[in-house]
């Protein structure tokens, strides 16, 4: 049975694929939980409608993201932290921190996005990266001072 797929399933296809699946599986699976339509010229059309609208979107999407990107890379962070002997910071930088700052400068970025390998422990200059979109990240500058 042939049919199109209105969301992404896994080990299956993307949204907008025609596919051939068991009778069964589209019957008792798919089209109840409106996964997929069946085949059929005005279907077809109908999807492609839908994709076409789908790309606008993510086009629309990926600019807005861009924009957002080259904002966060021009900001730089300064973080003032108490430190004891031989420079060791009293607690660390961590994403929260920084997404604290951003949020401060206007830019509302969840801390999820903001990959750092570990909570920044010494005082120094900083780039890390923050996920904006998919296959978009825009890098951060930090430094770390004494209070």
């Amino acid at each position: 049975m042939k049919v199109i797929l209105q969301k992404d399933i896994p080990n299956l296809g993307e949204a907008g694929d025609i596919k051939e699946v068991a009778n069964g599986y589209a019957r008792n699976f798919l089209l109840p939980k409106n996964l997929v339509v069946m085949a059929n010229d005005s279907s077809k059309k109908a999807i492609e409608h839908q994709n076409k609208m789908i790309r606008i979107k993510k086009e629309k999407r990926k600019k807005q993201s861009e924009k957002l990107m080259e904002a966060i890379s021009s900001v730089e962070l300064s973080f003032s932290v108490q430190v004891g002997e031989e420079d060791k910071l009293f607690g660390s930088v961590t994403t929260m921190d920084i997404a604290k700052q951003l949020k401060e400068k206007g830019f509302d970025i969840d801390k999820k996005k903001i990959h750092l390998a570990a909570p920044i422990k010494e005082l120094g200059n900083f780039e890390v990266p923050v996920k904006i979109d998919e296959g978009i990240t825009a890098t951060v500058k930090l430094t770390v001072n004494k209070e």
